[in-house]
């Protein structure tokens, strides 16, 4: 199977900052190592959807379908847009958990590719009916099919499948293999994503990843959908000053810049309701100014540009002098680079937190200044701090200047308290638990309860086949469910197939024009 590159358009950093690809979810039920997985997916994507449903701002997933697949394939959900539509995809997931869990059936080796087909099909001709009344924020798909079955051998059966397949519209497919085991340590560092950017300069057809089968491991692979993953071009010029030993006519021409992307930490509470920030308005224009995403956004130009001003001591800074979110400085990864280019800018990058490191340095950059208002000449600049980190990241966190300081007069600890009180504070110290770090994946807030509670709001009675109360068996199909706004891919019959419920072929065919089932130009 091969997959030609296509050059996309450019746009606005705006919208590529906010631009998020439609995503085809298709989940491999395979007996009996589905019983094993079915109660951590589910929980997983009841976790991911109550944040992604609820985040303020610009949407972070436009559209969102799924599909099983056991002796046949099934769409369960077609395409829908996800923010404010928690409720129809707690349906969807509750029909999950009722996917039967114990007996046997054959598996169909071509079932994978039909789904994958369908899916693509009904992306178009949504595509295609959507775009007479609002513009597509984005008009490729990204494709993951989750199974327990080893990766490589569903690697082949996809590629058999999908060789005579058109994938112009397929940004990108993945195959995510469920491994037994949980995670003995989990910690807060950073993940090892899978290298969208660089499988596709490779030119791979199709990624595989390894995914621990525990509601953690599963709830990180699916938030990394809420990062932004374009990469037409890179976000942030990073500018060390130039080497001290070249003659200063050459000085300027010969200043180091480093391409980098831009990733955050973590999700702002502000863009979340019931949180304690989140009262503060997201779309507020004087929001943050510390926001990196927000600063890169007006820099339509050129790439925003943090230029280095000085070195500081590790330990020469207080930690309330630093505000707003952190964000992540990794080596870019855009398309539009050469290899060569990308190979050595790795490079510097890694070179430089390693010397860093070393030198137990921080760096402060002064970022680019913002734009002017009316009747204003004067531009303001933010500061930054720039720490090293032990994988190939740098934290930037905004740091506090002269006009923004208030006076903060306190006296100074005395050498020695009063022994009694000493004594006292010391033996409740020492009842507390003690842990070498923090680690956020193990302190849980329960937002995702009270996410799901607050906006999962009675909009008619959604009839699906879980409120029966009985498991479905394999290749039972629903007749009751919401309805697919598009025509289903007409493929091959597979031997027990259940045909299109009339009500559903009525409803499409009133909907769309009788030429639906034609190849979009891609």
């Amino acid at each position: 199977m091969h997959r030609k590159k296509t050059v996309r358009k450019g746009s606005s950093p705006t919208t590529k900052i906010n631009q998020q690809p439609p995503r085809l979810l298709v989940v491999h039920v395979a007996l009996p190592s589905w019983a094993e997985i079915c109660s951590n997916l589910c929980e997983a994507l009841q976790n991911f959807f109550s944040i992604a449903c609820s985040l303020m701002g610009p949407s972070r997933m436009s559209l969102f379908s799924l599909y099983i697949v056991q002796n046949q394939h099934e769409c369960i959900l077609p395409f829908v847009q996800v923010k404010g539509n928690l409720v129809r995809l707690q349906a969807c997931i509750s029909e999950l958990r009722m996917l039967q869990r114990e007996g046997c059936y054959r598996p169909q080796h071509t079932c994978l590719s039909l789904a994958v087909k369908d899916g693509l099909q009904q992306f178009k001709q949504y595509s295609r009916h959507m775009s007479t009344s609002v513009a597509l924020p984005c008009t490729s798909l990204e494709i993951t099919v989750l199974t327990s079955q080893p990766g490589k051998e569903v690697i082949k059966q996809l590629e058999e499948g999908l060789k005579d397949i058109d994938l112009l519209r397929v940004r990108r497919l993945q195959v995510i293999e469920i491994i037994k085991g949980n995670l003995e340590h989990t910690d807060s560092s950073p993940i090892e994503e899978p290298s969208i950017d660089e499988s596709s300069i490779l030119g791979t057809d199709i990624d595989l990843q390894t995914v621990d089968n525990s509601v953690i491991s599963m709830e990180i692979f699916f938030k990394a959908w809420l990062h932004n993953s374009e990469t037409d071009q890179e976000y942030i010029h990073l500018l060390l000053p130039p080497q001290s030993f070249l003659p200063s006519s050459r000085a300027k021409d010969n200043s180091m810049c480093l391409k980098c992307d831009l990733q955050e930490r973590f999700l702002s509470p502000s863009l979340l309701p019931g949180t304690a920030d989140g009262t503060s308005r997201i779309d507020d224009p004087k929001g943050d100014i510390s926001t990196l995403y927000q600063m890169a956004s007006q820099s339509s130009a050129s790439r925003y540009k943090l230029q280095v001003i000085k070195a500081l001591n590790s330990s020469g800074l207080c930690e309330s002098l630093t505000y707003g979110l952190p964000f992540i400085l990794r080596p870019t990864s855009c398309w539009q680079l050469d290899w060569d280019e990308l190979e050595t800018n790795q490079q510097h990058f890694h070179a430089l937190c390693h010397s860093l490191l070393k030198r137990e340095w921080l760096l402060l950059a002064k970022g680019e200044p913002l734009s002017p208002g009316h009747n204003q000449n004067v531009l303001s600049s933010t500061f930054y701090v720039i720490t090293p980190s032990r994988s190939l990241t740098l934290l930037v966190k905004a740091v506090a200047t002269r006009e923004l300081m208030l006076p903060s007069l306190f006296p100074l600890l005395s050498e020695d308290p009063p022994e009694d009180s000493l004594k006292m504070v010391e033996s409740t110290l020492d009842s507390l638990e003690l842990e070498s770090t923090y680690n956020p994946l193990q302190v849980e807030s329960h937002l995702y309860s009270y996410l799901s509670n607050s906006f999962t709001k009675p909009q008619g009675r959604l009839c699906t086949s879980w409120e029966s109360g009985k498991p479905r068996k394999a290749g039972q199909l629903l007749t009751n469910r919401v309805q697919a706004t598009v025509v289903p891919l007409t493929v091959a019959p597979v031997a027990g197939r259940a045909k299109m419920p009339a009500s559903r072929k009525a409803f499409s065919e009133d909907l769309l024009p009788s030429d639906s089932e034609e190849e979009y130009p891609s």
